[in-house]
C-alpha cells in the first residue's frame, strides 16, 4: 500500500509547475503565451533570464531526484524504483495541475537518474553540454543526453535500469517531435545565432 502510494505521491510533485510558478512569480509572466510556450527551464531562461532560468533547471531536477532517491528507503526494487522514476517523469508531461499538459521531461529526468547511474548521467551530460556549446540547440542536446543514457548504461552493464531510461528516451523524443521536424527543416532557434544577432546589434 506505502508503495502505490508513493507512486502516486511521486506523479503529483512531478507534475509542479516550477517554471510556471517562477515566471509568475519573479516574472509576472506566464511562460505558456510566450517564447516556445513552454514551461521548462530554456524557455524561462529566454523569458526571465538566465538566473531564473537555472532555478528552473534545478528545481524540475529536483522533483525527479528527491522522489526516486527516497523510493530506495521504502523498497529498493528496480522495479518499483523505476515505475517511480517513471512517474516522476509523467508527471510532469503530464501535469495534472495544467490539464494533463506539461514540459519535455529532460529535468526531471536528469533528477530521476541521479540516484541511480550518477556516472553514467554525467558522461551523458557532459556530452549534451559539448552538442549545445558547439551546434546552439538545446534540443539536439537534450535528445543526445536521453540516447547517450541508454548506450552508457548498457555498455557499462546497468541493465536494470535500461528499460526505465528507453522509457524515457521515447517519451523525450516524442516531446521534441516539433524540434526535430524544425531541426530536419534548419528552422530550429540556436542560442549561437542569438548571441552572435547581439553582437551585430552591438557593433551597428
Amino acid at each position: 500500500m506505502l508503495e502505490v502510494l508513493w507512486i502516486a505521491l511521486a506523479y503529483v510533485l512531478g507534475s509542479v509547475p516550477w517554471g510556471l510558478v517562477i515566471a509568475k512569480t519573479f516574472c509576472r509572466l506566464d511562460p505558456r503565451e510566450s517564447g516556445s510556450r513552454n514551461t521548462g527551464a530554456t524557455n524561462v531562461a529566454r523569458l526571465c533570464g538566465f538566473g531564473w532560468g537555472v532555478a528552473t533547471l534545478a528545481c524540475d531536477v529536483c522533483k525527479g531526484a528527491l522522489p526516486v532517491w527516497l523510493a530506495f528507503r521504502i523498497n529498493p526494487s528496480p522495479v518499483f524504483v523505476s515505475v517511480v522514476g517513471l512517474a516522476c517523469v509523467l508527471g510532469h508531461v503530464f501535469s495534472c495541475f495544467m490539464k494533463f499538459k506539461g514540459g519535455k521531461a529532460v529535468a526531471t529526468s536528469i533528477g530521476v537518474f541521479m540516484p541511480l547511474a550518477f556516472w553514467q548521467l554525467l558522461a551523458a551530460s557532459a556530452l549534451c553540454c559539448l552538442i549545445i556549446w558547439r551546434s546552439g540547440f538545446v534540443s539536439l542536446g537534450s535528445l543526445s543526453l536521453v540516447a547517450a543514457l541508454v548506450v552508457a548504461l548498457a555498455v557499462t552493464g546497468q541493465w536494470v535500469w535500461l528499460p526505465l531510461s528507453l522509457c524515457v528516451l521515447a517519451v523525450v523524443v516524442w516531446k521534441h517531435k516539433e524540434n526535430i521536424a524544425r531541426l530536419r527543416a534548419g528552422t530550429e532557434k540556436s542560442w549561437l545565432k542569438g548571441k552572435h544577432s547581439e553582437k551585430q546589434e552591438d557593433k551597428g
